[in-house]
């Protein structure tokens, strides 16, 4: 069986203030390519509506498959939040910690 995966981007991601870096396939979310990285970050739901992952989007741009995920619309507008759990890296991001 083919890994779907094997052909996606990665990006890199940081995690302020620690400095913590983990690799992050633009074909997951933030959240499980931190897992798999042996980070855990917080998180309830993993599908974008409990706002238990949000975090500050410090630098870099994500995509979402849901064009709701559990951001307001000020966070929304002002692009400076990201949910991890539902959140596609479209290039390196700096998140906060």
């Amino acid at each position: 069986m083919k890994d779907e995966g094997a052909n996606a981007p990665v990006y890199q991601a940081v995690l302020l203030p620690s400095g913590r870096r983990f690799s992050a396939r633009g074909d997951r979310p933030l959240l499980l390519s931190a897992a798999d990285a042996g980070f855990a970050l917080a998180s309830s739901c993993r599908n974008g509506t409990c706002r238990a992952c949000l975090r500050p989007l410090h630098s870099g741009a994500v995509r979402y498959r849901i064009p709701w995920p559990g951001l307001l619309p000020e966070e929304k507008a002002s692009g400076g939040w990201v949910l991890p759990c539902v959140a596609f890296p479209e290039g390196d991001v700096v998140l906060g910690d």
